[in-house]
């Protein structure tokens, strides 16, 4: 039991601790970096530029290896097609993501920072998948 959720719980807390760390659970500079035309704040290319560094090395380790250390197999992505759910759903993701300025995990891990003004964000986002949910017949 413990094999299987410490791997996940370390690696969410990790994650959050970055994200904390550079600023990503503040929605003024999530906005800021969006603001080309403005008061253009870079950090968020830096956390993304990182992010894709330390992501550029585990795949070329994840080449070498036969399973995962703490699964069976790996979970990758088995599809290539784009539909228009898909390009529906990042849409709506992006238009959110602009509003709030927060996405899912710095939602999250804001509400370790703020939790009054994270909360409203993190409800209506699972609000969000709730009705997502329904409407699909996955409940």
């Amino acid at each position: 039991m413990i094999k299987r959720i410490l791997p996940p719980l370390a690696s969410g807390v990790l994650f959050g601790a970055g994200l904390a760390l550079g600023g990503m659970t503040n929605p003024a500079r999530v906005r800021g970096f969006l603001d080309i035309f403005g008061n253009w704040d870079p950090t968020l290319a830096f956390v993304m530029g990182g992010a894709v560094i330390v992501m550029a090395v585990a795949w070329r380790f994840r080449e070498r290896m036969a399973h995962p250390l703490f699964a069976e197999k790996f979970s990758l992505p088995d599809r290539t097609d784009l539909t228009g759910k898909l390009i529906g759903g990042s849409a709506l993701f992006g238009i959110g993501w602009g509003i709030a300025g927060l996405c899912p995990g710095p939602g999250v891990a804001a509400l370790v920072i703020e939790p009054a003004s994270a909360a409203i964000f993190v409800i209506a986002m699972l609000a969000g998948m709730g009705i997502v949910r329904l409407t699909e017949g996955n409940a």
